[in-house]
Order: structure tokens, then sequence, then C-alpha cells
């Protein structure tokens, strides 16, 4: 089975496993998590309804290690202030790793902003917000999340926005060794989305919907009867398999992708954890050593 990848992550080999998961239909890799009357299915496009009754939200039929995850979203238009949609990666428990996309909704006219977060062993607090140079609300647009064994990279239209770099070598743990499902969902956060909580969702617009196109997953597929270490294994290229995630040009990003990453720093990010002394008054380890945030 060929895997396939978008943009700049180009994959140059023969993948001899069938643990690989690829599809374009939501029916054949997502289930509804919750509020199903909450979801309408109109041709190829699935919209997410929030009203005050409730939110709504699908995940993975299965869990992955290592690979891409993409969607095709539309975001709530006109007045979103007060809502989050989230697309994110997370295992389960206490200890549980997870990689978050969440789309802060805003006043009307006013910038939707994106925050990332990674939590690894059950520990947060790593958030970075940005504006986005584009409108989310009038078109689709694709939102990734590539993972391998040395970084995890966040992408909007392929173009990177943020890295998270293993440095155990550094003695800082790393999110390498548990299955993750894949969630998306629309929900209300107007305690703190918008402004810190200052503007409150105006349910008079309800219902705010978010709308999905495409859904990709080029990924390794974990059996749940599968222990962790097992899936790391099997998931990770030898001697005799090897998995595009692991080619050696996919451990950093290329020249192209890091001017691509400054460029998003330097113009549209508006927080960054690392940059955050009030919070953290000594600043936290992985900071120090990160490139690339």
């Amino acid at each position: 089975m060929f895997s396939k990848m978008c943009g700049f992550f180009v994959c140059l080999m023969l993948v001899f496993c069938v643990s690989l998961s690829s599809s374009s239909k939501f029916d054949e890799l997502f289930q509804p998590s919750w509020a199903l009357d909450h979801f309408v299915h109109e041709g190829n496009l699935l919209k997410l309804k929030l009203d005050n009754s409730s939110g709504a939200g699908f995940g993975s039929k299965s869990k992955y290690m290592f690979g891409k995850v993409s969607i095709q979203l539309k975001l709530v238009e006109g007045d979103s202030a007060g809502t989050v949609t989230a697309f994110y990666m997370s295992s389960d428990g206490p200890k549980h790793n997870e990689f978050d996309f969440e789309f802060l909704g805003n006043s009307t006219g006013e910038p939707y902003s994106v925050q990332t977060n990674v939590y690894v062993n059950g520990v947060g607090n790593r958030e970075q917000r940005l504006d986005l140079w584009f409108d989310p609300t009038k078109d689709f647009h694709s939102y990734s999340i590539f993972w391998n064994q040395r970084q995890v990279v966040f992408l909007v239209d392929e173009t990177p926005i943020r890295v998270h770099t293993n440095m155990e070598h550094k003695g800082i743990p790393y999110p390498k060794d548990q299955p993750m499902g894949v969630y998306s969902s629309i929900w209300n956060a107007d305690n703190w989305a918008t402004q810190g909580g200052r503007v409150k969702t105006d349910w008079s617009h309800a219902p705010f919907i978010a709308t999905y196109k495409s859904f990709e997953i080029n990924a390794c597929e974990c059996p749940v009867s599968v222990a962790a270490m097992d899936n790391t294994k099997r998931c990770s290229s030898s001697e005799d398999k090897k998995y595009w995630w692991d080619e050696p040009n996919l451990s950093v990003l290329n020249l192209h992708q890091s001017h691509q990453l400054m460029w998003v720093r330097n113009h549209h990010m508006v927080y960054d954890y690392c940059n955050d002394g009030s919070r953290f008054p000594v600043t936290p380890v992985e900071c120090v050593h990160h490139h690339h945030s």
C-alpha cells in the first residue's frame, strides 16, 4: 500500500504493513461521541451545531501512533464569541499525551485565534496562540498534525505553525509511547475563550456551525489488544519494514518550512507560554532548548 502525503511531506517509500489507515470518509474513520442530534450530513459535508442545549463531538474508531492526521474545516461565521472548535489527538488516562488545535471564536470582524497545546504524561500548560492570516470562516482550510519520534508539527494549509521537538537527551519527556485517538468538537467556553472570558456567547446567534469537508489519517493503526510499548515497536521502522514518517528528511523541518515557521511566529503569534514570566518565573526547560517552540 502506498501511503500519500500532502504538500512538502513527501512519502518516498513503499510501506509493507496493513496497519496504515487512510480515508476521506467520515463514517470509515470516525463516529459521533455525543449529541448525535447536533450532527448534520449534507452530501460530503458534515456540520456540527452548538446551541444553548449542547455542543457536539466525534472521535476516531481507532487509535494511532505516528503519521499525519488532517481535516478540512470551515469555522463558525459571524459572531462566534465564546465558542471553541477543537481538533486534537489524545491518549487515555491521567498520564495522557495530547496535541491540541483550539479555534477561539470572536466578535464579528475580529480575528479568529488558534491556540495550540501539547500535553506530555498528563502535563499541559504549553499554550501558544496566533491570529490566522486569513478568514477561516469564508472557506475550507486544512489543519494537520504530523507526529513521529523526532517531532510533532502543527500545520495550517501545510504551513508549520508550531514544532514540538524530541529532547529526551536533555531529560525532557516526549510523547512516543501511547496510541492516540483523533477527535473534534464544538462547545461553549465563554468563561475564557474570547478576550479572557470578557465577551460571552450571544445565544441569539445560535446555532453556531462548524463545517467539515475532508478527513484523512495516514498513520499506524494500533489494535486495542496490543500493549503500548509493543505498538511503539510495531509502528517504528526496522530492517524489514519501513514507514514514511521515519524518513530522515522528516526528522526536522527543511529550510523552507523553517522560514515559514519564523514568518508565522514573527507576524501572527500573540501569545507564547515560553515568554510568560508571570505564569512561569522560571522558563520551562523545553523553552530554553527549543529553536522552534
